[in-house]
Parts: structure tokens; C-alpha cells; sequence
């Protein structure tokens, strides 16, 4: 990943400008590497995230930053916002990944160019297709359990995608308060429970979307077309 200079001949004298600038580009590295700028939560700053052997720059998803545990995070090019890092972004795979679930662990800091030496770009690759985060796309289920400790059931409500964890979270407790005390009566011989979980984008079309109708609103309507059936 490091870019590696040989100075032409064997006397004294003054660095090329070439090699002087990859000296500086080295040092900044050390430095960004040894002084990391802690992260915290709610900055609405780009930060420097570890892929594999890797580093690289990701935008935060303003109110979808605050998590303890994990964020929802854009990788991009580490010229951004700079007219050749979009071009080169697109070879390189950074602008189709679209927002992504990072675990806070995974992040070493706020971006310091000095890191830009230790991304893919810097080294001519592409991004992989793997790069160990999910899509930053949530949904609720809402399941109906047989009552003999097995899981034997179906779904009878999926509500997504949330494009924000908050949204779905708090969804998610309006859900659970207006399943308490009902969970075993909504159902002849199930237990109904909500649960948060990543958007499948392959049944999209099974899914009601959250933002256009109330999720209670979406669980009562569900209940009374199993009532008629």
C-alpha cells in the first residue's frame, strides 16, 4: 500500500519535488496513524474507517451517527470532493455502495488526509465486494409465533425500509406498546412480537412502506384482513 521512491544517483543534494512530496505524504501518514482525532458521535464529520489491511474515508448519515455500537456510514473516494475523485471513484467501485452498517470499533478516528495513503485508491484497487458492512437499510417484522416453544409461524407484517435506525426503533417500541397484553389473543394459538432486523431488498414489493402510513395504524389493518380471511 505504500508507495516506495529510489532518488536517481548516489550523491547529496535536494529531494525532486516528485519525492519530496511523497516524504510528505509518508510523514503525514505517520502522523495521522500516532495522533488519531478521537470520534464522537453526532460530528456530521467525515471519518476514517478500517477494510481488511485497509483504510478508508466514509461520509456519516446525518441522524443516523449516534449509535454506541453502530452507524450508518457512505465510503468514498479520499480526494472527495475533488472533480478527478469522482472519475476515479466510479472505477474504483466508491460510489455504488450506497449507505452501510460500520461498527463503531471499526472506526479509527475523524479523516486525516494523512490516511489516504493506506486506501485502495492509493493503491490502484478497487473497492471489494466484500468490504464486512451491511447495507444501512432497516425494517420491523412483525411475527406470529405457535405457542409450543418451537418456531414454527409466519410474518404477518413487514413495515420498510427505514433509511435511519431511529426511525425504526422508535417504530419499533410504538409497536411493542400496542402489542402488550394482546400478543397471545391477536393470533388463535401464536405469539405475536415485533422485531428490527436489515431490510431483505429481494421482497421489497412484500414490504409497507413506513413513511406514508402509522405502523400501528399498518399492525391493525394486518390483524383485521387475518379477522376476515
Amino acid at each position: 500500500m505504500i508507495r516506495r521512491f529510489r532518488r536517481c544517483g548516489h550523491g547529496p543534494g535536494t529531494l525532486t519535488p516528485e519525492d519530496q512530496a511523497i516524504v510528505d505524504q509518508f510523514r503525514a501518514m505517520l502522523t495521522a496513524l500516532r495522533n488519531p482525532e478521537p470520534w464522537t458521535p453526532g460530528s456530521a464529520r467525515d471519518i476514517a474507517v478500517r477494510i481488511g489491511p485497509f483504510v478508508e474515508r466514509a461520509h456519516t448519515r446525518p441522524g443516523d451517527d449516534h449509535g454506541p455500537e453502530m452507524i450508518a456510514v457512505a465510503l468514498v473516494h479520499p480526494d472527495t470532493p475533488h472533480a478527478s475523485a469522482y472519475l476515479q471513484g466510479r472505477q474504483l467501485v466508491y460510489t455504488e455502495r450506497g449507505w452501510l452498517r460500520c461498527e463503531t470499533s471499526a472506526i479509527l478516528g475523524f479523516w486525516q488526509p494523512g490516511y489516504a495513503m493506506l486506501t485502495h485508491a492509493a493503491a490502484g484497487l478497487p473497492l471489494p465486494d466484500d468490504v464486512g458492512m451491511e447495507p444501512a437499510h432497516y425494517a420491523l417484522y412483525i411475527e406470529a409465533r405457535k405457542r409450543n416453544d418451537s418456531r414454527d409461524g409466519y410474518t404477518l407484517l413487514r413495515i420498510g425500509p427505514y433509511t435511519q435506525a431511529r426511525h425504526a426503533q422508535q417504530d419499533y417500541d410504538l409497536l411493542t406498546a400496542a402489542l402488550e397484553g394482546r400478543e397471545t389473543t391477536l393470533v388463535p394459538g401464536h405469539c405475536v412480537s415485533a422485531r428490527l432486523g436489515p431490510f431483505d431488498v429481494s421482497d421489497h414489493d412484500l414490504f409497507a412502506d413506513p413513511y406514508e402510513t402509522d405502523a400501528v395504524a399498518l399492525l391493525d389493518t394486518a390483524v383485521e384482513g387475518m379477522s376476515t380471511e
